[in-house]
């Protein structure tokens, strides 16, 4: 299935394109920036940081989030399929996977309690222990995607 995969044309043009490999990591780059970034500084904020910024701001950016989750879903996957079957047995690469996954995890289960509004409305100086954990969780999971992602170039 994964070799598959790596004959489509699509793959074949990723991996063979003089302008699609580095136009397609661009992209996933870019992603990774604004949900990490995004991510980032909701769990911060969780943590006790950035006094003066309001929690309004991380629902309102939800939808950039999203947006930017899905361009790195479909970038990740389009540079997977140049070389699905040596990926799929790189460690570091299923590191990053499980990585993203909790990261994910995390972020819905942060968005399903409703950090924002339960903040706004009691007025909270600080989170509880559980919503403090799962932002710990979160910041530690997209920061190790990150830093597997980085090893995928170097480790087998």
């Amino acid at each position: 299935m994964l070799t598959a995969l790596e004959t489509t044309s699509v793959a074949i043009w990723v991996g063979e394109s003089l302008w699609a490999y580095p136009a397609l990591l661009a992209c996933h780059i870019v992603g990774l920036a604004i949900v990490v970034g995004l991510l980032g500084m909701r769990d911060l904020k969780l943590l006790g940081f950035f006094h003066g910024v309001d929690f309004r701001v991380f629902s309102d950016l939800i939808p950039v989030v999203i947006a930017a989750f899905c361009l790195n879903a479909l970038s990740g996957f389009l540079l997977f399929s140049s070389q699905a079957s040596y990926l799929a047995s790189s460690a570091p690469f299923l590191a990053k996977l499980v990585c993203i996954a909790a990261g994910l995890s995390c972020a819905i289960g942060l968005r399903r309690r409703g950090i924002g509004p339960i903040a706004i409305r009691a007025g909270a100086l600080s989170p509880d222990f559980f919503t403090r954990t799962l932002a710990c969780l979160s910041l530690s999971a997209w920061v190790s995607a990150i830093i597997a992602g980085r090893l995928i170039a170097y480790l087998f």
